[in-house]
């Protein structure tokens, strides 16, 4: 039972039929002969399609690797001092503290602090305006949306640019409005594309540095030869994903509640982050109080129940929630801290495998956090 949507979830046949398709034909897009051509027209048609999901023209695509890619393309392309979200994905936070920047905080619920945000955007004597601040739409861990209408009203004041990672928001949201936040990193795994596939909304008007030299491809921005079936896949995912979205988007929201309020019932201790903020569904973020986390998953997994402690990106290692640190929690909650997600094939049957199950769970994750993180 796979409740891990949030890490990555299963590629749309759609998509790898498009990739397969896409793979199997030969040349370089670059060529001017008839094989070039033919594979440049995959690609173009791709990105294309890419810009009309998006609302954007398409010379506003950059694809990319990934979302950590497109990420790290916004903000060492700015060429100026960045501030970033204390409890953004690692790929933003890493970057930012590499770039010499700032970190903004957040709540106790995981919003960003307007006021201390601006404070950090402002020049100040010896200090210029920051040139971009980074702020994620949806938390990958507690799925907590940010406001970034208000975020960027308060950029404008001071010229900073804003960008956004929408890699946790693209297949349960609708895009942000491109013509405030004119940079965004998408990736293609969490809607249903290959892992390798993703992008950057990049408004021309926003000048970015070069981020290797090269061949020039791709405004110069990101050279190297153009990648027609990762392409042609995320073109395929973003657009299935857009439209189930409208469809089944209700149907997922009703999963999400029956599991959270079947969590309440089985266990009062459990504490859900972000109660007060508004979130994305899809991520049900709980705190089991006085559980040992390790032993949780673990015993989950004995049961073929997939979930995780929060973010993926560290290597396949547990570590101390920075997001949960940011927020302000205690290491006593941290230390039970669990994060399921659901995806586009989320099912009811895999939620009420967790619930049958859980109880036992955590019944003996508490046994194992009481004798000092041993199983007896």
């Amino acid at each position: 039972m796979y409740l891990d949507h949030a890490a990555t979830t299963a590629i749309r046949p759609s998509a790898l039929e498009a990739y397969t398709e896409a793979a199997r034909t030969l040349g370089n897009p670059s060529s001017q002969h008839a094989s070039g051509r033919r594979v440049r027209g995959i690609f173009d048609d791709a990105v294309a399609e890419i810009a009309d999901v998006l609302g954007v023209p398409r010379s506003w695509i950059i694809m990319t690797s990934g979302g950590t890619e497109a990420d790290n393309l916004a903000l060492r392309g700015i060429g100026g001092r960045v501030v970033g979200l204390s409890t953004d994905h690692p790929a933003v936070v890493d970057t930012v503290r590499a770039l010499g920047g700032e970190l903004a905080p957040v709540d106790s619920d995981g919003r960003l602090d307007l006021a201390a945000t601006e404070k950090l955007l402002a020049a100040v004597e010896g200090r210029e305006a920051a040139a971009l601040v980074s702020a994620a739409l949806v938390n990958n861990e507690t799925g907590v949306i940010q406001d970034l209408e208000a975020l960027a009203e308060i950029a404008s004041r001071y010229g900073t640019v804003v960008h956004t990672d929408a890699v946790q928001a693209m297949a349960h949201m609708a895009p942000p409005d491109f013509s405030k936040i004119p940079l965004c990193s998408i990736t293609g795994h969490k809607i249903g594309a290959p892992v390798g596939a993703g992008l950057l909304v990049a408004d021309p008007s926003v000048k970015l540095s070069a981020f290797g030299t090269g061949g020039g491809q791709q405004r110069g921005i990101r050279s190297g030869t153009l990648d027609a079936p990762h392409a042609a896949a995320l073109a395929v995912a973003l657009r299935e994903s857009a439209e189930e979205r409208k469809a089944r988007g209700t149907e997922r929201d009703e999963l999400a509640e029956f599991l959270r309020e079947s969590i309440r019932e089985m266990d009062p201790r459990a504490h859900f982050t972000a109660e007060n903020a508004p979130r994305s569904p899809h991520v049900i973020h709980v705190c089991f109080e006085g559980a040992d986390q390790d032993a949780i998953l673990f015993l989950l997994d004995q049961e073929g129940i997939d979930c995780s402690a929060g973010s993926a990106c560290h290597a396949g290692v547990t570590q101390a929630s920075h997001v949960l640190t940011a927020m302000g929690y205690s290491d006593r909650l941290m230390r039970g801290a669990i994060r399921f997600s659901l995806g586009w094939t989320s099912t009811k049957a895999d939620v009420e495998a967790l619930v049958r199950v859980l109880p036992g769970v955590l019944e003996k994750a508490r046994a194992v956090a009481s004798n000092g993180g041993k199983f007896s």
